[in-house]
């Protein structure tokens, strides 16, 4: 969220910069807010300074004997009218309030201009794509013949777009994610903590979610409960209207969850396999830091979360998100793609953003500055990595001729097997 007073003052900038977003609803009905606002404010000061005047008045003719009785009466009208120009002025802040709750967040100024994901812009690339002597699978087929993926069983006993995983597929899940955390706590400095899966819509707003973002969520009825979409929604609430030494920053820490999310607007896109899931699992990372060291952490983050593709030896890319192709509360987004044979492409299995004080001025998190004025700190989040797509990158970079998966080397002390092969337990 912006700061009202900052919005105000610096408006056509921030319009423009927003501008490069695309279309922003808001921005003129802020004008026309602002204006009237603006004069009810003139007209209420002058109201004031007329019942101050008529005042100071009624205290000389007092002391000179005189009748005072209509200038009490005019003060007391004055004050009525003074009343209700509060009690409007009141309602359009609250009216802005509304309005910058739905506005995005300022991109920073290394983030290039730009429409669509075409026009996002790759830094870097790692690994190179596998040349295969047979036709690679899709993991859609590869899962159902090894007896390690159900789709139909899952459609059946909940619907589309949830997923069964049996056996040795089952404890790939489990051993990428415990692998995941074991290497974000361990190396990269993170402290492992496991939030509740449901938050209230004070979390949801504090994180940008909410409101603009609710048909896609889960809600629980008759409670306000809501099914987490991402781990970044509870982990960065923790300190929702705290103040934090600054000797502790930055603060770094990571939870793996499942997460929930409708897939409203998504359009058919992904609709085969387990790209694209209602439910999935999935280790976030999160920091909070000073502002001025933020977009170092940014690219440690990005960094953490590129480490555990190089170990388990997935070819990827990383790319710099467009200001079009950006998340509502970003002001910078790294996004990690890893490279899918059976589908002979990329496809993004991380997002690491920066959010400056965006979710922080929504959510009430500050530490004390250096002079001992509370700031806003800034928030970044990232997934390290999300499991189920990480599960897809093994199983099809992986798999062999005769249809069995060999388990990357450095996953093979969680998994207790070095091949995946064929089982029959479904």
């Amino acid at each position: 969220m912006h700061d009202l007073g900052f919005f105000r003052s610096n408006f056509e900038k921030i319009a423009e910069r927003l501008a490069t977003r695309g279309p922003i609803a808001g921005l003129d009905q802020f004008r026309d807010l602002d204006r009237d606002r603006r004069s009810v404010i003139t007209t209420a000061e002058q109201y004031k300074e007329q019942r101050n005047a008529l005042t100071a008045g009624i205290q000389k003719d007092r002391q000179a004997g005189k009748d005072t009785t209509e200038r009490q009466r005019q003060v007391r009208e004055l004050g009525t009218h003074i009343s209700g120009l509060d009690e409007q002025i009141k309602m359009l802040d609250d009216q802005f309030r509304d309005l910058l709750a739905g506005i995005p967040n300022l991109p920073h100024e290394s983030v290039p201009v730009g429409h669509t994901a075409d026009d996002n812009v790759e830094v870097r690339r790692c690994g190179e794509p596998r040349q295969f002597d047979f036709e690679p699978k899709a993991h859609w087929d590869l899962g159902p013949e090894l007896g390690i993926l159900d789709l139909e069983r899952a459609a059946k006993i909940t619907g589309a777009r949830f997923a069964v995983y049996w056996g040795i597929g089952a404890r790939l899940e489990r051993a990428l994610i415990n692998f995941m955390l074991d290497v974000h706590t361990r190396e990269h400095g993170y402290t492992e903590v496991l939030p509740p899966f449901m938050v209230n819509s004070a979390s949801l707003f504090g994180t940008g979610n909410l409101p603009k973002f609710g048909d896609d969520l889960f809600k629980c009825e008759k409670h306000d409960l809501w099914l987490i979409p991402t781990a970044e929604v509870p982990v960065t609430n923790l300190y929702r209207d705290e103040t934090l030494d600054p000797d502790r920053l930055p603060i770094s820490l990571c939870a793996y969850t499942p997460c929930f999310r409708s897939e409203a607007g998504s359009y058919g896109r992904d609709v085969r396999g387990i790209i694209r899931q209602h439910q999935f699992q999935k280790v976030e990372l999160v920091k909070f830091t000073r502002p001025e060291e933020s977009y170092d952490q940014l690219e440690k983050l990005t960094a953490d979360a590129e480490d555990i593709l190089k170990r388990l030896g997935l070819p990827f890319r990383t790319v710099v998100l467009s200001t079009g192709d950006m998340g509502f509360s970003s002001a910078k987004t790294y996004d990690i793609e890893v490279w899918l044979p059976g589908q002979n492409g990329y496809k993004e299995i991380s997002s690491c953003s920066n959010f400056e004080a965006f979710q922080a001025r929504r959510a009430g998190i500050r530490f004390k500055g250096p002079k001992g004025k509370a700031d806003f700190v800034h928030t970044l989040n990232g997934s390290g990595l999300a499991a189920g797509r990480t599960w897809v990158a093994i199983v099809e970079n992986y798999q062999q001729k005769d249809g069995s998966v060999i388990v990357p080397e450095a996953l093979r002390p969680y998994l207790g097997a070095e091949r995946i092969v064929k089982q029959d337990l479904q």
